[in-house]
């Protein structure tokens, strides 16, 4: 059994890049861990930050449930305040090697967030550090460093996105959207208000709304495909994307088959 470890700034952040690869990684057995760098309380056009962060934990709470029970992390951390500093690396690389996954997946260090950024040169600064025994020296350092992921992204500045590991996911599609849209005060609300999604604000009930965000998931967790066809195989429709990081121990054979083999291999 090997462990993931899905890191990234928000509560909803890694089931939108990430939740098709979970859910298949949990039916196969393995330990999959979702982190959320912060607790998500600046995501609303009008709630107040005490009660968003409480309602977030309770959304992060069921949508794990749609995963196959995963295990859902948070720093309480306030949304939008997330920084590189040396306090919140060293806080990283004590819960990294207390979990000592096999594999790290999180943002690219180029994103529109700066919570996003942080999130992902911190994975960056801490991941060496994990194996240095005067850093953080109470607690024991790993002797086997991760390998590192990156979620997919469409930045080209520096450079644009690799798709090094492309994960078929129509096993597991139906467990990613309900995951997904148990993040009620981000997908019916929040994101809708944020990104003007008139087909979701003007939609006369929750029924509705529901049908119109389910068509938007659909054709967005179907766009990684078209995308990238040739790295999928052939007839996949939905698919998640993920570039090695250099940084990190490079992904074994073994993991990248873990990752992308058909959900009744046994891997």
């Amino acid at each position: 059994m090997f462990t993931f470890l899905m890191i990234g700034a928000h509560p909803d952040d890694m089931d939108l890049r990430c939740g098709g690869l979970a859910t298949r990684l949990k039916r196969k057995g393995h330990n999959v861990i979702f982190l959320s760098m912060t607790n998500g309380n600046a995501g609303h056009m009008s709630m107040e930050k005490d009660a968003l962060r409480e309602r977030r934990l309770l959304e992060m709470r069921e949508a794990a449930l749609r995963y196959g029970a995963i295990r859902y992390e948070t720093f309480d951390i306030d949304d939008g305040y997330l920084a590189a500093d040396i306090p919140t690396r060293d806080r990283l690389i004590r819960f990294i090697r207390k979990e000592t996954p096999d594999v790290i997946i999180t943002h690219r260090t180029c994103d529109y967030h700066p919570d996003h950024r942080a999130c992902g040169q911190l994975v960056c600064d801490s991941c060496y550090l994990v194996g240095v025994p005067m850093v953080c020296p109470d607690t024991p350092a790993m002797r086997k460093h991760p390998a590192i992921l990156s979620c997919e992204d469409r930045f080209s500045v520096p450079v644009p996105f690799r798709p090094d590991v492309c994960v078929p996911i129509d096993d597991a599609i139906e467990a990613k959207v309900q995951g997904v849209l148990c993040h009620v005060s981000q997908m019916y609300e929040w994101l809708p208000y944020d990104g003007h999604w008139q087909d979701v604000l003007s939609a006369p009930d929750r029924e509705s709304q529901t049908e119109a965000l389910r068509d938007r998931f659909h054709k967005r967790f179907s766009a990684t495909v078209k995308r990238f066809p040739d790295s999928f195989p052939r007839g996949t429709v939905y698919g998640e994307a993920f570039q090695r990081d250099e940084y990190g121990t490079p992904l074994s054979e073994e993991l990248y088959r873990v990752m992308t083999a058909a959900a009744d291999d046994p891997l």
